[in-house]
């Protein structure tokens, strides 16, 4: 029986330290898979605070006329700046100096992550002039922009912009979709 027995523990014994082995081999592995995380996870926090929001100061803006749809411009966001920068939301926009409020957002044109511009890399925002839906309306000559910060309210500097052919007809049915990464997908709304 004693046989027996020494003969039990030294497999049993065997047993546990391969298993024990296994164990550490293992925790040394998920141990080195954490290290690695934690450091893409800290360089991805520092490539985020490298980055900068889009202002009047370090984004060029422009406005043309869209060749199609109709009753469309396209604003156009240039980063003019040393840094990337976020795109926040949508930009702001009055229609002529003496608008009351901004255009509406489509929310439809949410996309799925901020867009953010490398040095000059350009962002695309689609402006609905009219529908025959909408009421009133009127011909301005400029277009007042403000950009958004990242809780998504309307930057201090307005940029005010010469709208295309002397003038541009709005009516209440006015929107403009929130920044894209290129003209097509901002003029799809």
């Amino acid at each position: 029986m004693f046989r027996e027995s020494s003969l039990f523990m030294r497999i049993a014994t065997r047993f546990v330290s391969r298993a024990s082995a296994s164990s550490m081999v293992v925790a040394a592995a998920l141990a080195l898979v954490g290290v690695q995380a934690a450091g893409q996870t800290a360089s991805a926090a520092t490539k985020e605070a490298s980055v900068v929001t889009c202002t009047t100061a370090n984004t060029k803006l422009t406005v043309t006329e869209a060749a199609r749809p109709i009753n469309h411009l396209l604003l156009k966001a240039t980063n003019t700046g040393t840094k990337p920068c976020f795109a926040y939301s949508a930009p702001y926009l009055r229609a002529g100096a003496d608008a009351q409020s901004v255009m509406a957002w489509v929310e439809e044109s949410t996309p799925q992550a901020v867009v953010t511009l490398e040095p000059g890399q350009s962002a695309y925002a689609g402006i609905l002039t009219y529908s025959p839906d909408g009421e009133g309306g009127s011909t301005e000559k400029t277009l007042g922009v403000f950009l958004a910060d990242k809780k998504g309210n309307a930057m201090d500097q307005e940029k005010t912009l010469n709208l295309p052919n002397g003038g541009v007809f709005f009516n209440s049915a006015a929107a403009v979709t929130y920044w894209q990464d290129n003209a097509a997908d901002a003029l799809t709304w």
